[in-house]
């Protein structure tokens, strides 16, 4: 049954000119969930984006809030409301001001807007810089006003166009953990635009990962890692390896290959040499050359690998489970 906040795409595409961007996609984002709509750059995510909010016309398909179809309707009038990737603060008005702006524009009067505005500089942490102007501000404070300004709106759906990609990394994975925080607090729609597999993985209860303007897959986190099911979400989401099995592709986890240094009974075995050792703290990436089965990466955890270090122009033998290969769409 159809929630009447759940946001759905029907055929959706967006054509510049002669180039589709989106490409008649369907998907219905849940109503209360946090989704993120994942895929290099190109893809088609950010154009997906800006038509739900409105700031890019729909060139043919429908855009559905609810039973209301939103398609046609201006960003304002959408239930929708848009955090810009670079903020767009107005730099001669201060934080409370900015967050209040909305308010001024439907006529709201000033004790009440600010009061509103207030409440939702409490809710970001950010009542002590009420009254400084945004270059005042650090990237992650500046951040969070322009977060605070567009919750003022009470939207349904929240849309959020790669907005840690301004951050240094520390500040990046704070800032993710209280978008989510946010997300569960107010119990309405994000959705939010990223080419970071990490971001997502962290962040989203859905993923929709895009390529060329369509949805290659959706699912949870989960489904999406262990379970892609072609040979561009296994490559692009990461940590996997495709491998050629007979007429078929499968996708095999990195972490899931058995590295030997000699052959032994059962599984699946290639042989493969050691092209580099990568040490990732609590991991170590072994780079591998399988020949005709091309360039794999196994993950060890650092206690096995330390245990016997296997040194680079080494040759091994890798093999896995049966139940850990999953086939591939051609």
């Amino acid at each position: 049954m159809t929630n009447p906040l759940d946001l759905e795409l029907v055929a959706t595409t967006k054509r510049y000119n002669e180039t589709v961007a989106v490409d008649a996609i369907n998907h219905t984002f849940k109503s209360g969930t946090y989704s993120c709509l994942l895929g290099p750059s190109g893809c088609g995510k950010s154009s997906t984006l800006r038509m739900i909010a409105g700031h890019e016309q729909v060139s043919d398909g429908d855009i559905l809030l609810g039973s209301a179809n939103i398609t046609d309707l201006p960003p304002a009038g959408r239930g929708t409301a848009m955090m810009f990737q670079n903020y767009a603060l107005f730099p001669h008005i201060s934080v409370v001001d900015n967050v209040a702006f909305s308010l001024k524009m439907k006529g709201v009067d000033k004790p009440a807007r600010r009061k509103r505005a207030m409440e939702l500089l409490d809710l970001v942490d950010m009542v002590p810089f009420a009254d400084r102007l945004p270059d005042q501000l650090s990237g992650g404070q500046q951040q969070r006003v322009a977060l605070a300004r567009a919750l003022i709106t009470e939207p349904s759906v929240l849309l959020l166009d790669e907005p840690l990609s301004a951050l240094d990394p520390f500040l990046r994975i704070k800032m993710r953990l209280e978008l989510k925080r946010l997300q569960r607090e107010l119990a309405i729609s994000f959705i939010h635009v990223t080419h970071s597999q990490d971001e997502a993985l962290a962040l989203a209860d859905d993923i929709i990962v895009m390529n060329g303007g369509k949805i290659e897959q959706a699912g949870s986190p989960r489904e999406v890692f262990n379970a892609p099911t072609t040979e561009f979400v296994a490559k692009f989401i990461g940590g996997h390896n495709v491998l050629k099995v007979g007429d078929a592709s499968v996708a095999v986890r990195a972490d899931k290959l058995d590295v030997r240094r000699q052959p032994g009974e059962g599984g699946a075995m290639l042989t493969a040499a050691v092209k580099d050792v990568e040490y990732l703290g609590s991991s170590v990436n072994l780079a591998l050359d399988a020949g005709s089965a091309g360039e794999l990466t196994a993950a060890l955890s650092d206690t096995a690998f330390f245990t016997d270090p296997i040194e680079i122009g080494s040759t091994v033998f890798l093999a896995w489970k049966p139940e850990d290969a999953h086939a591939l769409a051609a």
